[in-house]
């Protein structure tokens, strides 16, 4: 079932991707007017030039993404003990990683990094770096396997870390990290991961009751600055995309149980 799921998921995220709806949206403007059907043609051209003038000059993506990573506090305090800190992936490049035969991230190496930082502050902390891949296709590389090379050269010896590498998803970095460590009960765990994406992650964990201290990094929005101009089409579509993925999943996985709410927040006291 989790497979359905899976599969699904990645089918879903093509084609809501606002890169190919607006190319539809151009190839279709064309056929339509190659069969003589110019007015309609026109209208459709006409609507798509609006739609790339507002999204290259208004960070659109920005107004959606704000409340996801406003949801929990950034730079949390956090108490003087911690049982232990799971990351998840997501700034890790393992094709990049196999090919050049070094440690390869992208944009949200941010999670990496609080991680490093959080092992360092608590020596007695237990550790899980969480994620295999995400690609339907290629499940030879995984993310753990580039955290495990980038973590041993940043002077974090992978003894001390726990790899989980068979999860596609976030539900199943969850589920598998759950399986590996069995938290007790009263043990206190931060969760590291994009601010973005924290409500839905920190949902599963609550789903799953295992209680968790978010710890959100990889800030996307202008916080303060969000009612502006600035002209980036570009990256405004690929900050649109995330937005729209990252709602569509709440959406999705509270539909399926894998979450208790459409907006998640911080876990109620449960047993684990």
């Amino acid at each position: 079932m989790e497979t359905v799921f899976f599969l699904l998921s990645k089918f879903a995220s093509v084609a809501i991707v606002p890169h190919n709806m607006l190319m539809a949206a151009a190839i279709s403007a064309y056929v339509l007017s190659l069969r003589g059907k110019e007015k309609l043609a026109r209208r459709i051209l006409g609507c798509l030039s609006i739609v790339l003038l507002v999204l290259a000059f208004l960070p659109i993506h920005e107004w959606l993404l704000f409340p996801l990573e406003n949801r929990f506090a950034a730079a949390p305090v956090l108490p003087h003990r911690v049982d232990g800190i799971i990351v998840l992936s997501g700034g890790e490049n393992p094709p990049l990683t196999a090919a050049w035969r070094q440690p390869e991230v992208n944009g949200a190496a941010e999670r990496d990094l609080a991680f490093l930082e959080l092992a360092r502050r608590y020596p007695n902390a237990k550790l899980v770096f969480a994620g295999g891949s995400g690609s339907v296709r290629q499940q030879r590389y995984k993310a753990a396997d580039v955290a495990k090379m980038l973590f041993d050269r940043q002077g974090l010896a992978a003894s001390r870390v726990l790899f989980e590498r068979e999860s596609r998803n976030t539900f199943e970095n969850v589920a598998y990290s759950k399986s590996l460590v069995h938290p007790s009960p009263g043990e206190r765990w931060v969760v590291i991961t994009s601010a973005f994406h924290m409500p839905r992650s920190v949902g599963i964990f609550c789903k799953a009751g295992w209680p968790v201290l978010p710890y959100p990094v990889d800030h996307n929005t202008w916080n303060g600055n969000l009612l502006r101009i600035d002209f980036n089409l570009g990256a405004h579509l690929s900050g649109l995309e995330v937005a729209i993925k990252e709602w569509i999943g709440l959406a999705a996985y509270y539909a399926t149980g894998k979450t208790s709410s459409l907006f998640p927040s911080a876990c109620a006291d449960r047993q684990l």
